[in-house]
């Protein structure tokens, strides 16, 4: 406590060396016991808010840098402590260097994902104008401290009642899109900050009517298909951290709204993007499988496409990935064969029958399920299949499953209509 006490005095004296003075306060609040004890010593933050409106330029940066070290805490009454230096944080937003205007945006931001307090105080100090007035900035480092203070507004659990109405009334998303799409050639940092953004908005908020006003869907559909069409075989360091929200804003989308796209091109962008990330980045491939299940789901069209395109087979070899890809691929080839007896029979010209043998033995209710709910549309609309699958041994699979209380009524409804005899 007296070594800080004695940084803290440094500064106030205003010696000769204040400045510093300052950069060992700065080093010293790197510690979180420094910065607890800092800010319970009288006459602290009012210090530092004054050399931080000061006017001298170098003295203010780093005055800054020390609020932003301060920020840092995990402790909310650390947060809590800086709130009367809000308002000038807010009001510097319009400052006179990007590196101080950046300094603090993510100082905001830090302060804002440990204290509601603080949050509550900055929306009627108006950080959702001022963040839309900062979002047309020309500086990729600015835009990327707004997408930080944003995404952290946005998941704060207020943020429904609170914050997204205010977001959605201003010219925040339009913003949010056009720098998305921009991403591939101003710079990743932005864009993936803009792109999870707007994931917590759809996510959290019931009507999206004015991001579909917006053009969302075309304008995520088109992100896609450039991202797709950009990615060489070693994709871009980070390009994972961009698909992955702008897959789930487009899914959830689709999902929610009842939307449609009728562009298979989205279909062979979806399989470029699963061949790209399959290796090292597994976890893209259940979004990229949500997403061609939400496409597929109420669409004739794109279910022809996928078989027309001869996407099928690379569709089956994503079964063995992980438990969720199995169930969502059965999930898509359950969308196709629901179209009809012309689509089972094209499921059928590939080895399907074989490879779904191995999931009717996995302990996995959410497999078998679907799994069941496949071959019912494929002997209900191609009888041929169940006297195939008989054949194969399918018949003893099911058998082991009339045992299983929530499956036994479907895997019985299968083995009758495997035991008729064809054409009856």
């Amino acid at each position: 406590r007296g070594q800080v006490l004695e940084l803290l005095r440094a500064v106030q004296r205003g010696a000769e060396d204040r400045k510093g003075s300052l950069g060992r306060l700065r080093r010293a609040l790197q510690n979180e016991e420094t910065q607890q004890k800092f800010v319970r010593l009288d006459g602290s933050i009012r210090t530092l808010t004054g050399l931080f409106t000061s006017s001298l330029a170098d003295m203010q940066l780093e005055a800054a840098r020390c609020l932003h070290e301060l920020s840092h805490s995990s402790d909310p009454t650390v947060a809590e402590a800086c709130l009367p230096v809000t308002s000038y944080l807010l009001t510097y937003l319009s400052g006179h260097s990007v590196e101080f205007t950046e300094l603090c945006l993510y100082t905001l931001g830090n302060l804002v994902v440990e204290s509601e307090a603080v949050r509550k105080q900055l929306l009627p100090q108006g950080i959702i104008p001022v963040l839309a007035s900062c979002i047309q900035s020309p500086h990729e480092a600015v835009l990327e401290g707004v997408g930080y203070v944003l995404s952290q507004l946005l998941q704060a659990k207020e943020s429904p009642m609170e914050i997204i109405p205010q977001v959605l009334d201003s010219v925040l998303p339009q913003h949010m899109l056009r720098l998305m799409c921009s991403g591939l050639k101003a710079g990743l940092g932005a864009a993936v900050e803009f792109a999870w953004c707007l994931h917590y908005i759809i996510c959290r908020h019931k009507s999206n009517t004015v991001l579909l006003a917006l053009g969302a869907v075309p304008t995520l559909t088109s992100l896609l298909l450039d991202l797709a069409s950009e990615i060489p075989q070693d994709a871009p360091e980070g390009l994972e951290l961009l698909v992955c929200p702008v897959l789930r804003c487009l899914s959830n989308l689709l999902a929610e709204t009842g939307c449609q796209v009728q562009d298979e091109r989205l279909l062979i962008a979806l399989f470029l993007l699963l061949q790209c990330f399959l290796q090292q980045h597994p976890f893209l491939v259940q979004e990229c499988l949500w997403l061609l299940n939400n496409l597929t789901a109420d669409s004739p069209f794109l279910c022809s496409a996928l078989l027309s395109l001869d996407l099928l087979p690379a569709l089956l070899q994503l079964l063995p990935c992980s438990q969720m890809a199995s169930v969502l691929v059965l999930t898509v080839l359950c969308n196709i064969a629901e179209k009809g007896p012309f689509q089972c029979q094209q499921l059928l010209q590939q080895p399907i029958l074989p490879l779904l043998l191995p999931i009717l033995a996995l302990p996995d209710p959410e497999a078998l399920g679907q799994c069941l709910e496949l071959l019912h549309l494929l002997f209900l609309h191609c009888p041929q299949a169940a006297a195939d699958f008989t054949r194969q041994g399918g018949h003893q699979a099911l058998e082991q499953h009339q045992s299983t209380p929530e499956l036994q009524e479907r895997a019985q409804a299968l083995l009758d209509m495997v035991r008729q005899p064809l054409g009856a």
